[in-house]
């Protein structure tokens, strides 16, 4: 099958993750994979994949969004009808090309699949104001407009159907972990660190990650010096909360890490993970680290709280979050025993449900869907007729 992907490479964040994983897995399944993204000067890891790519001009992007030059669309246009693709996969980036999509496949006569990514609060709670809900408000008049929309949960797929997204074009298809690849293993990190119990966060340091939440609980909690937590990622509030919290409190600040091995690394050294979250979609930080077999703690937002229910980990709600923390931070330092358990307990819950080979498989029977719909064939015939 020939699909053209439409995502991001930079700068990093889950939709970055997604679309890596998935085309590397689509073009190991045999699939001719073309990669369009907004491009820029940047650094290349062997992790992306070895297939065509096609870069959009842009005049800004963020990890939140993107914003395209003028004469994107025309780009993305002339590329499409060269790639001439089976089908067209997009995985949302937050950007105005979004909207146009729809159009364009359309007069291309080219079948559109859309991953809408934006995280959520958890069941029962509004979302919270700001970015997260204004992507829901904008985007649930157009996503009718794509063959199908691949969200992460039911409770998203409700949640779209509220503001009118016709519930039959919804697939939920949940992230997937490349299993083999994020597993239990060996690991410095702790001698690196001199630490006997290690926690770790990974993720950006922003305001609906809730980061200093668990950095208020962590200094309360008043851990042993031989306890760590590490700081994974980058973002807006690194630095105001990196001169609060330091090593003198345990706290070691890593910084963004490109290099995934060290990321594995650092998971598989960990004891406990924490994801202190106000929003979330899917985490695939939680993923990988569930699937490292490291105990973990999450908020009951987007999908996460599904991911660990039923004992695979700890939910914690996002109203009471340093205080549950203080609690268990010195709970799971003292009892080994139990972080073990739980870390074996997240791992088999990844393979019975998040496992990447699952979830390319999901992807591919969707695709074989889309394409042998009746309107999908019906454009096809007079396609073929009008040449």
């Amino acid at each position: 099958m020939r699909i053209a992907w439409i995502g991001k490479k930079s700068p990093f964040c889950g939709n970055v993750t997604y679309g890596r994983e998935i085309t590397n897995a689509l073009l190991d399944r045999g699939h001719e994979v073309s990669f369009l993204h907004f491009a820029q000067e940047e650094s290349q890891t062997d992790t992306w994949p070895n297939c065509r790519e096609v870069p959009l001009p842009f005049i800004y992007k963020s990890q939140v969004y993107t914003i395209p030059t003028l004469n994107a669309r025309k780009v993305l246009t002339d590329s499409l009808k060269s790639i001439h693709p089976d089908i067209v996969h997009a995985s949302l980036t937050l950007s105005p090309l979004d909207f146009l999509l729809p159009e364009i496949c359309e007069e291309l006569n080219i079948p559109l699949i859309a991953t809408f990514h934006p995280p959520f609060a958890s069941k029962g709670v509004k979302l919270i104001s700001g970015t997260q809900l204004l992507a829901y408000q904008l985007y649930a008049p157009f996503l009718g407009n794509y063959d199908r929309v691949i969200v992460f949960s039911q409770l998203q797929r409700e949640l779209l159907a509220k503001l009118g997204v016709p519930p039959e074009i919804v697939a939920v298809i949940p992230n997937g972990v490349d299993v083999e690849k994020y597993s239990p293993g060996t690991s410095q990190i702790k001698t690196e660190f001199a630490a006997k119990r290690l926690f770790v966060y990974q993720g950006r340091i922003a305001l609906e990650k809730n980061v200093e939440a668990l950095l208020r609980a962590w200094k309360q909690a008043k851990m042993r010096p031989d306890s760590k937590l590490l700081i994974v990622g980058n973002g807006p509030l690194k630095n105001s909360l990196e001169q609060f919290y330091g090593p003198e409190h345990g706290v070691i600040w890593l910084g963004f890490i490109a290099d995934e091995a060290r990321r594995i690394e650092i998971l598989r050294g960990g004891d406990v993970f924490i994801l202190p979250s106000l929003v979330e979609g899917l985490s695939l930080s939680l993923l990988e680290a569930m699937a490292c077999g490291i105990a973990c703690i999450a908020t009951d937002v987007g999908a996460d709280g599904e991911v660990l229910e039923d004992g695979a980990g700890v939910v914690i709600t996002t109203k009471t979050v340093r205080s549950q923390l203080r609690t268990l931070l010195p709970l799971f330092q003292d009892h080994p025993e139990i972080t073990a358990l739980l870390g074996q307990k997240a791992r088999q819950r990844v393979l019975e449900r998040y496992t990447l080979t699952k979830n390319i498989s999901r992807l591919e029977e969707l695709y074989t869907q889309v394409l042998a719909s009746p309107k999908v064939k019906q454009t096809k015939i007079q396609f073929i007729q009008g040449a």
